[in-house]
């Protein structure tokens, strides 16, 4: 299941069953809280993803509001959602996804007026995975920056690590939750200049951890969602149509 999400272009992964139907979804918050409670190795094992998939995330249609789906991601804390598509299968709505949103969006509306105000939550290059998941979960972020640099650890990257330890034959009881934040490789936020919304989301669509700062503001993928709900915005209703569903060659790469 981390390879699976890791190597997904989107925060979670969906869950079908046998007849291909959404039934829930899995992102790294619900792989990390399942490891969060049972951190040893021998447990992985026997845990069924139905076990720790998330099922009351949104279905919508392509009618539906943005603002209204948007609500609906603040009361569930899961910026994912599912749509039917023409091929009658079904296509991933993530905050990440909001961007191609905003890459289109002519606005005056810049970082420093987007982002919210909001705590930097720290960690200590000599902290446990325990206490950094601990951090996370107590303050409902996904990335956490290492005191006094610009460098962050992640879901994505704490998912990395331990898909590597499940592949080593070491001692089943040993407790993830003890391993050093020193074994970690961490990323770096990226800092910018005060980009409007539209250049902020053209850069943001192409890094791997969109993550970036501009003086004492950090700003996500889910900072731009917030500012696709301001007025100025919304007053023309739009709609999840808007959003590309775009479709790959698997053979030669290109857009069909």
């Amino acid at each position: 299941m981390c390879a699976e999400y890791l190597e997904s272009a989107v925060d979670s992964i969906v869950v079908l069953d046998e007849n291909k139907k959404p039934i829930g979804i899995v992102g790294g918050y619900d792989i990390l809280d399942h490891f969060r409670r049972n951190p040893t190795r021998d447990f992985q094992y026997e845990t069924k993803i139905e076990q720790i998939m998330f099922k009351d995330f949104p279905q919508v249609q392509k009618e539906k509001i943005f603002k209204d789906l948007i609500e609906k991601w603040k009361y569930t804390r899961r910026a994912f959602a599912v749509i039917a598509n023409v091929s009658e299968g079904y296509s991933p709505i993530s905050a990440r996804k909001m961007l191609e949103i905003g890459k289109k969006i002519k606005t005056d509306i810049s970082v420093s007026s987007i982002a919210n105000k909001k705590e930097i939550i720290t960690f200590q290059r000599d902290d446990s995975l325990g206490k950094i998941l601990n951090l996370m979960y107590e303050h409902n972020t996904r990335k956490l920056l290492l005191e006094n640099t610009n460098q962050f650890i992640s879901d994505r990257i704490i998912l990395g690590e331990i898909a590597k330890m499940l592949r080593l034959t070491a001692n089943p009881s040993e407790s993830f939750l003890d391993m050093p934040a020193t074994m970690f490789k961490l990323e770096y936020i990226k800092v910018i200049r005060d980009l409007n919304l539209s250049e902020l989301c053209i850069m943001m669509d192409k890094m791997d951890h969109p993550y970036v700062s501009h003086k004492d503001i950090i700003v996500t993928p889910w900072d731009v969602c917030l500012a696709l709900m301001s007025e100025s915005l919304t007053e023309d209703h739009i709609g999840l149509s808007t959003i590309e569903h775009r479709r790959i060659c698997p053979h030669c790469g290109k857009e069909m």
